[in-house]
């Protein structure tokens, strides 16, 4: 039963089974898989993870979970689809969740298991799940805008779980193992991926006090990549991953990710793709 569908953007749907028949995931850009209730298994490019009441997971596009069901489960099942990329679209909502999405897909610490790893977090996320049905269920006025707020909510707290610890000033310096150091600067980067002023390496050095030839310096030895061509490296994956999956134009992408300008990005582009922007959509088959 199909309890929520949002102008075929974002909906839910709630129900009980004893066998999981997947459904077609072709429209699919996220994907949280929460078990009220009942266990089983979920399996992942051979990683397989038994799963129990109140777990949840999270899938993106590309990765299509094998699920076996060994007592009777009910399911609730999340989607964004890619319509939330259309330009037909009116949502101010959607550049939050694209940016939270992109964070929880992207992060270098993120591997296959259960979402939530703070258990406060999972109540929260539980309680956000119980408000969002009610108001669904209800359809009182704003119950949309009511669902956007608790999506954007929702997303924050699974992006603050895509790692177990947050990132902080202290681990630079106190971390005794050199890749929870540079997975620190990683998440940083990427967290603040859209803030130009944030990447600026003064900037990132300060966050984690110390200078930026040290930080420099560091980056080039640990990764054998600079950190401004990381960085750019980075924006290219966004933007590889936008001119195929979305109706952003270049002009409008390069804005989004801090370029000066459409003929800036596309410079930058074809210096490290060997083409212009438009002409790898053209060539990945997009119209």
């Amino acid at each position: 039963m199909i309890l929520l569908n949002w102008q075929e953007i974002f909906y839910i749907n709630r129900f009980t089974t004893s066998r999981w028949d997947a459904p077609s995931r072709e429209d699919v850009y996220f994907e949280m898989i929460l078990i009220e209730e009942g266990s089983g298994r979920i399996s992942l490019n051979g990683k397989t993870i038994n799963y129990k009441s109140r777990d949840s997971f999270v899938f993106s596009q590309d990765e299509k979970p094998d699920i076996k069901v060994y007592e009777t489960t009910t399911f609730i099942v999340y989607r964004l689809t890619q319509l939330m990329f259309s330009s037909k679209i009116n949502l101010n909502e959607r550049q939050y969740w694209l940016r939270r999405c992109e964070y929880i897909f992207n992060h270098p610490k993120r591997r296959f298991d259960t979402a939530l790893r703070k258990m406060e977090d999972q109540d929260l996320v539980w309680r956000i799940i119980f408000l969002i049905n009610k108001e669904n269920i209800n359809k009182e006025q704003y119950y949309l805008e009511i669902i956007a707020n608790m999506l954007s909510t929702l997303l924050s707290i699974l992006a603050r779980n895509v790692t177990d610890t947050q990132f902080s000033k202290e681990l630079l310096l106190k971390s005794a193992k050199k890749t929870e150091r540079i997975d620190e600067i990683y998440a940083y980067i990427r967290y603040n991926i859209y803030d130009s002023k944030k990447l600026k390496i003064a900037n990132i050095a300060k966050h984690f006090h110390i200078t930026s030839s040290t930080l420099s310096n560091y980056f080039k030895k640990e990764t054998g990549n600079s950190l401004h061509n990381y960085i750019i490296l980075y924006k290219l994956e966004i933007i590889k991953d936008r001119l195929l999956n979305s109706e952003f134009t270049v002009s409008q992408i390069a804005i989004q990710l801090g370029f000066t300008d459409e003929s800036h990005l596309t410079r930058i582009f074809k210096k490290y793709c060997d083409s212009t922007p438009k002409q790898f959509k053209i060539d990945h088959g997009q119209d």
